[in-house]
């Protein structure tokens, strides 16, 4: 008989001696992977004595770094294939931690090759023990972090080129900003004046915006406002604005009649897809020879009010109710009242940046600011001075952080008080 039964199957020796072939292969072919795993790996394996001396390396780190084996085995330390840099590093920290902690990974160092290059690798080392726990050797898993290292120096030259290009764009908003605002204010006799603008981000040209100048003979103008949005649209609304309240003020000085005219001229020039619109409390100043001080006429065109702090240690809010939008309608109502600015006195004119600003330490314990503390805030510091007003609400603004979410303008004036003789 051969090797099949009478209808033809396998018989049991023939069954049995595959299997046993079989499995020969498959142990030879395991015992072949894991010596070619080794040293064909994706990655660079050495061993080192407790020294150092390296006793066992793959051919793969052999490859990438242009060596033989004799060159190494035996021979060099590992440190040796470090640069200065890296040997100074394994020193004092890769090699103390390593014997503490028995294992340390991902450490970023360079190998030499031996053509004098430099190979970024990571670096994973661990200590093999005897059953004693006594340490035997040290195993190291090299990755070859070629790629990695581009990657990161393209992602930081990157980074570079976008740190310059908002250092160009934040010196160009600031630029563009600053000449939006008087570089100082007019010296005004009997009057005591100080301004501040604080930018809520330094990324984006706001749209407040204050000026203080001179009219006809003995007389003078202010205005505080806001512009609707940011960027350049609102830089260029700004730019309008401002020249066109002191041209208009030169014309015909009376207060509503420059908002009128400012709001005309708003409301034809961006009437249509994308309306353009301001908040403006415009003032007259005119002194009083009598008593000593100022009178002064405000008008407001949607604006907050004014803050009025007197020197007997009182504060209110000036009344301008029901100003409109300054360039929404083609004829806004203009919001007026007079005030005599007595001496010891200081008025205060504000955007809502200030008022909307939000209070507490974190995001769900804020809360807007509002009317009523700083009517508080103005009656607890009168009776004051334009320069100690502007300096508090500058104190008061950085105590809300990241919380001044829009840009704030404040304008102070303040006639001093008559010396006694």
């Amino acid at each position: 008989m051969c090797g099949t039964d009478g209808e033809g199957h396998e018989g049991p020796d023939e069954r049995d001696g595959g299997a046993a072939d079989e499995q020969t292969q498959f142990s030879a072919l395991l015992e072949d992977s894991t010596e070619d795993l080794y040293e064909h790996a994706p990655c660079g394996y050495l061993s080192t004595q407790l020294d150092g001396r390296i006793a066992k390396v793959n051919t793969t780190l052999l490859d990438w770094l242009g060596y033989r084996r004799d060159d190494l085995v035996g021979r060099r330390l590992f440190s040796d294939l470090l640069t200065a840099g890296g040997r100074l590093y394994h020193e004092t920290h890769f090699a103390p931690l390593l014997r503490m902690q028995g294992e340390i990974s991902g450490i970023a160092l360079e190998l030499r090759a031996a053509d004098g290059s430099r190979l970024p690798v990571l670096v994973t080392s661990t200590v093999k023990t005897g059953r004693d726990g006594q340490p035997l050797l040290i195993r190291t898993t090299v990755f070859d972090a070629r790629e990695r290292r581009a990657y990161e120096t393209e992602l930081l030259r990157a980074r570079q080129e976008a740190d310059r290009e908002r250092d160009r764009l934040q010196a160009l908003a600031a630029t563009l900003q600053s000449t939006l605002l008087p570089p100082k204010l007019v010296n005004v006799p009997g009057l005591d004046v100080c301004a501040y603008y604080h930018l809520a981000s330094v990324d984006e040209v706001g749209g407040d915006f204050y000026d203080l100048f001179p009219l006809a003979a003995g007389t003078w103008g202010l205005f505080l406002g806001d512009v609707c949005g940011k960027g350049a649209a609102a830089a260029a609304v700004t730019s309008l604005v401002r020249y066109t309240l002191r041209a208009a003020a030169v014309y015909d000085p009376d207060p509503v009649a420059v908002l009128r005219n400012l709001n005309t001229i708003l409301y034809q020039e961006y009437d249509g897809t994308d309306p353009r619109f301001c908040t403006v409390v415009l003032g007259l100043l005119v002194p009083d020879a009598d008593r000593g001080g100022f009178r002064i006429t405000l008008a407001s065109g949607g604006h907050p009010p004014a803050l009025l702090m007197r020197a007997d240690g009182t504060a209110d809010f000036l009344p301008t109710p029901g100003g409109q939008l300054i360039g929404v309608l083609p004829d806004a109502h203009i919001a007026t009242t007079t005030v005599r600015l007595a001496p010891g006195d200081t008025l205060l004119l504000h955007t809502d940046g200030l008022t909307e600003a939000h209070t507490g330490a974190t995001a769900g314990d804020r809360e807007r600011y509002g009317d009523e503390a700083l009517l508080d805030f103005g009656r607890a510091l009168a009776p004051t001075t334009a320069t100690d007003t502007v300096r508090a609400v500058r104190e008061l603004l950085d105590t809300f952080g990241s919380g001044v979410d829009d840009d704030t303008a404040v304008l102070a004036v303040h006639a001093p008080r008559i010396p006694r003789e």
